[in-house]
């Protein structure tokens, strides 16, 4: 069933969204090498928690951390942990944030130090793409019209985008109905209305589009261990332009790709 929002219930996710993005921030000035992944989950869930919200991810199904923090090859879902960052690596930041009963979600993805030309590539299409993707998140469009131009924009660069991994509704629960895939056909799928809130989020791989996962259980990497790289906003669709509820204005006020 598809939960669609009140105006009300939309402003307390806006309000959700702007903690999520700020704890963000507070994260983004802190990636850089020698920093391990334990610091940046501590920092994020410290400044959630400081300003009276939750970290959605922590414990959701078991989940040790507040952040998923995936570096390299690794897409999604990584444990943060004793491993610190290291020149040349990309990390992927995945956050969401409870706050007043309602959910939000966003990643973003960091080169560490120097980074190689195509590393900068992958990332900047991949932000690219959910942009494109999220342009297409307004009333009367589909759920294949933000799928079709995510995968387009990727594959057009010769990346490949993540097929078992999509995005989902959001709100009072983390993850709601609808999947939104970043892949598919154009007027397939639901059609959206206004009301709805989306978690978009690309996961774009430098080469093949297989993944696997580790033994921990939880981390999901890249079958030919070719970096990946991960973008997210929560989105309200509206009858014309789509809301993005989160920012990176936040994070790029101190962190620059």
């Amino acid at each position: 069933m598809i939960h669609y929002k009140s105006s009300d219930e939309i402003d307390i996710i806006r309000q959700s969204a702007d903690i999520l993005s700020r704890a963000h921030a507070e994260v983004a000035k802190l990636v850089k090498p020698g920093v391990s992944t334990t610091m940046l989950d501590q920092v994020a869930e410290e400044y959630i928690k400081d300003h009276g919200a939750s970290p959605s991810f922590k414990g959701y199904n078991g989940f040790p951390g507040s952040l998923c923090i995936s570096i390299n090859e690794q897409v999604v879902h990584g444990i943060p942990g004793s491993t610190e960052l290291k020149d040349g690596d990309i990390v992927s930041i995945d956050c969401g944030v409870f706050y007043q009963g309602f959910h939000s979600d966003a990643a973003y993805s960091y080169p560490v130090g120097v980074v190689s030309d195509k590393v900068k590539t992958l990332l900047k299409v991949t932000k690219e793409s959910l942009y494109i993707g999220i342009e297409n998140a307004k009333s009367g469009n589909r759920i294949g019209d933000i799928g079709w131009a995510i995968q387009k924009h990727v594959e057009d660069f010769g990346f490949s985008v993540v097929r078992e991994l999509v995005g989902h509704g959001i709100g009072k629960t983390l993850h709601e109905s609808p999947e939104v895939p970043n892949y598919g056909k154009r007027g397939k799928g639901t059609k959206l209305k206004s009301g709805l809130i989306l978690a978009i989020e690309p996961m774009v791989n430098m080469g093949a589009r297989s993944i696997v996962q580790e033994s921990d259980g939880w981390t999901i990497r890249t079958k030919d261990h070719q970096p990946s790289a991960h973008f997210e906003h929560t989105v309200a669709v509206m009858n014309g332009t789509p809301e993005i509820l989160t920012t990176h204005k936040y994070i790029e006020e101190v962190f620059q790709l």
